[in-house]
């Protein structure tokens, strides 16, 4: 109890404000599980962006005090995209409340980025946390993509792809996140929307930005249905990472530091986690 109110106390003393952006679409029985773990007093501002839920997740939102948008456009790039002017926050914790990202790391995340990180990632495999809810094929997706990124951009992520971060606003413009040419070429190729975590984890190392993993682990699923387009997906992000090497440069203010972006040393042991 003292550690959560320390924690509250050291939030208040920052200046930064952090918005939780809680992405749903039919989770009502990982809503109902996830959300009341969250203590409120650990952000300013928390927002569930709703896919156009039909079983009571968008009503129990409400009805529980929650501030609700139902994006317009399919995709969940587009329901950060969309949700972006009702941010209050400088950072932002993106995750799903269906039961994989754990509640209780949210403060190791905020705590790892106020030591001045651009963005720090729960990863599901960093040192001994490991995912509870993936099968072959999205185990060796996972590591292939990540492996991928590493090599073709110098970096040591355990987990490139996972929705579970935070990272600074800024950061969505600084990489042209917000734009559709950064995703236009591999969605009509694959017939897919894809969402923007693995861009970001790319454009993020060719920016020079400072970067973190917390291990977080992945618990299993809590009811719903999984939205994976495993292939499609899989297919338009793959194309994306080798794109990416040659069709994209980073604005001079994004470039911080003057040696590729790996991951310091010190994330792989966080001084706060699980």
């Amino acid at each position: 109890m003292k550690g959560a109110q320390d924690y509250v106390s050291q939030r208040k003393r920052e200046a930064v404000k952090t918005t939780l952006l809680a992405l749903t679409l039919n989770e009502i029985d990982g809503v109902r599980a996830i959300m009341p773990q969250i203590d409120r007093t650990w952000v300013d501002q928390i927002i569930i962006v709703d896919g156009g839920s039909t079983d009571g997740t968008i009503e129990w939102a409400r009805e529980n005090g929650f501030e609700v948008y139902v994006q317009k456009k399919k995709g969940i790039r587009y329901a950060y995209l969309e949700v972006l002017p009702m941010v209050k926050g400088d950072v932002i914790l993106s995750l799903s409340p269906d039961g994989n990202c754990p509640a209780a790391a949210i403060p190791a995340i905020l705590d790892k980025m106020r030591e001045g990180y651009d963005m720090v990632i729960g990863s599901r495999y960093l040192g001994d946390a490991k995912s509870e809810d993936d099968d072959i094929i999205t185990a060796f997706g996972n590591w292939l993509f990540t492996r991928t990124v590493n090599i073709l951009q110098r970096g040591t992520y355990t987990d490139a792809m996972v929705i579970y971060r935070a990272f600074k606003k800024s950061l969505v413009y600084e990489l042209d996140l917000d734009r559709e040419e950064s995703y236009r070429l591999p969605e009509r190729m694959f017939g897919t929307n894809i969402s923007w975590e693995p861009l970001m984890s790319v454009r993020a190392l060719k920016a020079h930005m400072r970067i973190a993993e917390v291990a977080v682990g992945e618990p299993p699923r809590i009811g719903g249905k999984r939205k994976l387009q495993i292939f499609r997906w899989g297919a338009a992000f793959y194309f994306q990472f080798w794109y990416e090497l040659f069709f994209w440069r980073p604005k001079a203010k994004a470039v911080a530091a003057p040696k590729p972006g790996n991951l310091p040393e010190d994330s792989k042991t966080p001084k706060s986690g699980r």
